[in-house]
C-alpha cells in the first residue's frame, strides 16, 4: 500500500483515470478540475503547481487519488479510510503545505484525525456539502416569467459580478472569477434565466466527464430571490444536461441551507453522499 505524487497532469491522468471514471459521481470534483487544468491551464485554480497523486491497494490497483491546487485545501476522492490517513501522514511528515481537506465525510475524517495526531493540530469543519444526483426531473410548476438562453460573451462583465457575489457569499473561491467565466463561456457552460429581457439568475455546469456533469454555480442577486428564478434556471440546465446525453447530473448543496437542500429535491434531485471541508489551523 503506497502512496505515489506528480506535478505532471498526464501521468496523473494514466494512472489514476480509470479509477475515477469508473465511480464518476463520488469523484465528480476530482474529474471536472482535472479535465479543467487540461483545458484551461495548470493555473486555472490558482499560481501554484497543482500536485496530484494515487494509491495503490495490496493487490496493485489504484484504489484512491487525490489533487492539490494551492492555496485550496487538498481534495481526496472516495479512498479507504488507511489510505487517507496514511496521506496525512506523509503530507506532515514532509511538511507539504496542507491548509485543509475536502472529502467525503469519512477520507475527511480520517485525513483529519491522522493530521492532529501528527501535527497537534485540530482541524475545524469549516463546511458541509451534499452532493445529489438527478432523478427524473419536475420542473417548478408554475415556471416564473422569462426563460432561459445560453449565456454568451456578451454577459461576461455581468458574470464575473455574480461570481464574485456567490464566492463571497458561498466563501469559497475558484481562482480568478474573470478566468473561470471566460473558461465557462468557452465550452456553453452558462445558462441564463431572463425575464423582461434583463438576466435575474444563473447556472453554470461543467465539462462533461465519463457521462457526468456538476450544476454549479446556481446565483440569484439577492433583490431578485424567492421568485422562482433559481429553480427555473437550474431546471433548464439540467434538462439541457440530460437532452445532450448526460447520464449523472449532479450538483452539491451546503447543508446549512436548507432552503437549497428543499429546492433542488423538489427537482428531482437525490442525494449520494456528505462532503466536508476541513481546515486546520496555524
Amino acid at each position: 500500500m503506497s502512496w505515489t505524487t506528480t506535478h505532471d497532469l498526464d501521468t496523473f491522468t494514466d494512472a489514476a483515470g480509470l479509477f475515477l471514471r469508473a465511480e464518476p459521481a463520488p469523484h465528480t470534483i476530482l474529474l471536472t478540475a482535472t479535465t479543467a487544468l487540461g483545458a484551461a491551464g495548470l493555473d486555472r485554480f490558482g499560481d501554484g503547481a497543482p500536485e496530484f497523486g494515487w494509491w495503490r491497494a495490496p493487490g496493485g490497483q489504484v484504489a484512491g487519488a487525490y489533487l492539490h491546487t494551492p492555496p485550496h485545501p487538498v481534495l481526496l476522492g472516495r479512498m479507504p479510510a488507511t489510505a487517507a490517513a496514511e496521506l496525512a501522514e506523509l503530507r506532515a511528515a514532509g511538511g507539504s503545505p496542507t491548509p485543509g481537506v475536502n472529502a467525503g465525510r469519512a477520507a475527511a475524517e480520517a485525513f483529519a484525525g491522522a493530521w492532529t495526531a501528527r501535527t497537534g493540530t485540530a482541524g475545524t469543519v469549516e463546511e458541509r456539502h451534499r452532493l445529489y444526483r438527478l432523478g427524473e426531473l419536475v420542473p417548478p410548476d408554475p415556471a416564473p416569467p422569462g426563460h432561459a438562453r445560453p449565456g454568451t460573451g456578451d454577459d461576461g462583465d455581468l458574470l464575473v459580478e455574480w461570481t464574485r457575489q456567490f464566492s463571497a457569499e458561498a466563501g469559497t473561491g475558484a481562482g480568478d472569477p474573470a478566468r473561470a467565466v471566460a473558461d465557462r463561456l468557452a465550452y456553453g457552460g452558462a445558462t441564463l434565466w431572463e425575464d423582461g429581457g434583463r438576466p435575474v439568475s444563473y447556472a453554470g455546469i461543467t465539462r462533461t466527464v465519463a457521462g457526468m456533469a456538476r450544476v454549479a454555480p446556481v446565483y440569484t442577486p439577492p433583490p431578485l430571490r424567492r421568485r422562482g428564478y433559481g429553480a427555473a434556471v437550474t431546471a433548464a440546465v439540467s434538462s439541457a444536461a440530460r437532452a445532450a446525453g448526460v447520464r449523472d447530473v449532479l450538483l452539491f448543496t451546503d447543508l446549512a441551507n436548507p432552503t437549497s437542500n428543499a429546492l433542488y429535491q423538489r427537482l428531482g434531485y437525490e442525494p449520494v453522499e456528505d462532503h466536508l471541508v476541513i481546515s486546520f489551523g496555524d
